[in-house]
């Protein structure tokens, strides 16, 4: 019976030392991976969505990105998309684009989501993690505003409000 226990214990120290070595690990490499610079052109990337079409970044030089990233289980990117969906209808037409990443969640959990927001603007699909990686995101919503000429202009972490979606529109506008 003792040597069951201590087989046990063994094994579960172990575990925790794996844990907690991972954990040091990576937190000593997360500043190794190469973070969105504010002034900088932000980092091109192509993603399909929902219905199938590429959307690449550089393909929309000459307009404003807002450039956001989502999860269905997130309750602030929840909140946040109708007031994108919202100013989505009022500037696409005046050259301000939104797309909305989602970071590789199943098209079907997606889908859901998208129809019960009723949600017009493109959303885009991460499924492997390597756009989300290259942005650097953690933790979710954040919001990346990209100007005509492709520069990130401004990086926002957390929950957006009807009045800054706007005013985020307004500061990416051509």
């Amino acid at each position: 019976m003792k040597k069951k226990r201590l087989v046990l214990r063994t094994i579960i120290l172990l575990i925790l030392a794996g844990a907690v070595g991972y954990t040091l690990y990576a937190n000593l490499t997360k500043d190794q991976v190469q973070k969105v610079e504010i002034g900088k052109i932000a980092p091109d990337f192509a993603l399909v969505d929902l219905n199938g079409e590429k959307h690449k970044l550089s393909d929309y030089k000459g307009q404003g990105v807002f450039l956001n990233f989502w999860g269905t289980w997130c309750k602030p990117c929840e909140k946040e998309m109708p007031y994108m969906n919202n100013q989505y209808k009022q500037y696409t037409d005046q050259g301000v684009q939104i797309l909305a990443v989602n970071v590789g969640e199943s098209d079907f959990a997606v889908e859901k989501f998208v129809e019960r927001h009723e949600l017009v603007f493109p959303i885009v699909n991460d499924k492997d993690g390597q756009v989300q990686s290259a942005y650097g995101i953690n933790p979710l919503p954040v919001t990346f505003l990209i100007d005509p000429e492709g520069k990130v202009v401004k990086v926002h972490t957390g929950s957006l409000s009807e009045p800054m979606v706007k005013d985020f529109m307004e500061q990416i506008k051509p």
